[in-house]
């Protein structure tokens, strides 16, 4: 039986226990609320391993490793910055989103959190968070049918688009009919694929290589500065930049709607904690082995003299080089994990915005629960098509298109969520002001071509913005205050900023 056959076999078993749980997920699901929140009845568990699995997506397989491997550990700044936001994120956010959004007329939706938590009566900040939303997130979904795409055509010789194409309509699939469950519940499957994944193939680069000593000495044989933080390069200002820069994607948490959709959907309260100290701990364990998986293939591939002609695809070539076919075909699952668990999310995510936050708010009347469901699933499909378009015709690495959809929401979402959840004196004009000066940033800042990563100057124009404004149009609501201190009771445990009203 030769080698392509047990890693297809692999891929297939991998696609259908995805599209069991798409099933399983089906039954469960029975309103509007189910398909977009699983009810808010996710366990900790769940939550953590979902919301880390949506949020590493296929870069931390593909696009980290590859960079690790091409510049060293001074790509692995973008890994310290991104577990300390995580940490921040769980620990302040997390807590006070999940009560708040129940409090404030049970939003479902960040659009909506925000529309309630400001009583915007216009409700054009619900439909340009709505707007922002579907903009950024159709690069990002493309980003992660690009990474389908070279996934199947590096492991199996398919074309590009065979690949993306199989990669979008399992997903749709078991995203189509399962919602917010069937993702969550896949990305736990996949969470636990991608860990062992990250864990074994570093380990089995070092141990092919004779050991941790000649791993080391072959790296600095090849390029002595690969294990320097700094890239063995004078602190320059140059370098200091690079060092903002990656540093700075941890920024970005605070505005991911796929990833703190998991806290609004945590069973309670309390369920934060253990969620965070799960999702953690998987997010630093797997960091570790992406960027082991970096190292470890510079030192193997150097010593058997083989070239790697694309640096993203080093952990597929580990796995089917050092592996077993049909456990190399379980690793190469674990790619395919990382690339579905973000596009599943994504979809949702869309989803709720074109039914929650703009069909809704132009009906004339209250539509039925089962018609909201059946128009969600529609949406699905209309966002994956176009994710599907555009990435016919990608530009830009896995990375850079990843960053630039995560610095897109980092700074449109980032300072209202943060604003919106620990300052009474924000107002609805304040947040929407800030919001699209913040995604405006994003794309002119990327435009003009910057070493700063964008999301810096985005996220400080977003939050100056959004202060100034809602401190010129701030008037006192009762109803709002109260609502207010009560998620401040509720979660006691969490520090608020005490702003004097005026």
């Amino acid at each position: 039986m030769s080698d392509e056959i047990f890693q297809v076999g692999a891929i297939v078993i991998y696609f259908v226990v995805m599209l069991a749980i798409g099933f399983y997920a089906y039954k469960k699901t029975d309103s509007h609320e189910d398909y977009l929140l699983a009810g808010r009845k996710l366990p900790p568990g769940v939550a953590a391993l979902s919301a880390g699995a949506s949020d590493m997506s296929g870069w931390i397989m593909l696009g980290l490793p590859g960079a690790i491997f091409a510049f060293g550990l001074i790509e692995a700044w973008i890994a310290i910055g991104l577990t300390i936001g995580a940490y921040l994120n769980w620990k302040f956010v997390a807590p006070r989103l999940r009560a708040y959004t129940e409090r404030s007329r049970n939003s479902i939706t960040v659009p909506s959190f925000f529309e309630n938590r400001l009583r915007d009566k216009s409700r054009v900040l619900r439909v340009a968070s709505g707007v922002v939303i579907l903009v950024f997130f159709t690069f990002y979904v493309a980003s992660m049918m690009v990474a389908g795409g070279v996934f199947f055509e590096q492991s199996f010789g398919s074309t590009y688009l065979t690949g993306m194409l199989i990669v979008a309509g399992v997903t749709l699939a078991y995203t189509l009919f399962g919602g917010f469950l069937g993702a969550s519940l896949t990305d736990v499957v996949q969470g636990m694929i991608m860990l062992i994944a990250l864990v074994l193939l570093p380990v089995m680069a070092v141990v092919a290589t004779g050991g941790l000593g000649p791993t080391v000495d072959e790296l600095n044989r090849v390029a002595p500065n690969n294990l320097s933080l700094l890239g063995g390069e004078a602190l320059t200002g140059a370098t200091i930049v690079a060092i903002i820069s990656a540093l700075s994607w941890g920024l970005g948490y605070f505005g991911q709607p796929h990833i703190i959709v998991r806290f609004m959907a945590l069973r309670d309260v309390q369920a934060v904690k253990p969620a965070r100290r799960i999702g953690l701990t998987w997010m630093i364990v797997s960091l570790l082995g992406a960027v082991g998986g970096g190292l470890a293939g510079v030192a193997y591939f150097s010593s058997q003299g083989i070239e790697l002609g694309d640096p993203e695809t080093v952990m597929l070539l580990l796995a089917q080089t050092l592996l077993h076919p049909l456990v190399a075909g379980l690793v190469l699952a674990a790619v395919l994990a990382a690339i579905m668990s973000t596009v599943s999310s994504q979809l949702i995510v869309c989803s709720s915005v074109l039914v929650e936050d703009l069909y809704k708010v132009v009906a004339k009347k209250e539509p039925s629960s089962r018609f909201l469901v059946t128009m969600g699933r529609v949406c699905v499909l209309v966002v994956a098509a176009i994710g599907v378009f555009i990435a016919l015709d990608p530009g830009g690495t896995i990375l850079e298109l990843v960053g630039f959809a995560w610095a897109g929401f980092g700074a449109a979402f980032g300072p209202l969520v943060l604003l919106s959840l620990f300052w009474r004196t924000l107002t609805n004009w304040g947040a929407l002001s800030g919001m699209i000066v913040g995604a405006a940033t994003v794309f002119i800042w990327d435009a003009l071509g910057f070493e700063l990563y964008e999301i810096i100057p985005g996220f400080i124009a977003s939050l100056v913005v959004t202060v100034a404004v809602s401190l010129a149009t701030y008037r006192a609501n009762a109803e709002v205050t109260e609502e207010f201190d009560d998620t401040v009771a509720m979660t006691a445990s969490v520090p608020t900023v005490k702003v004097s009203k005026k």
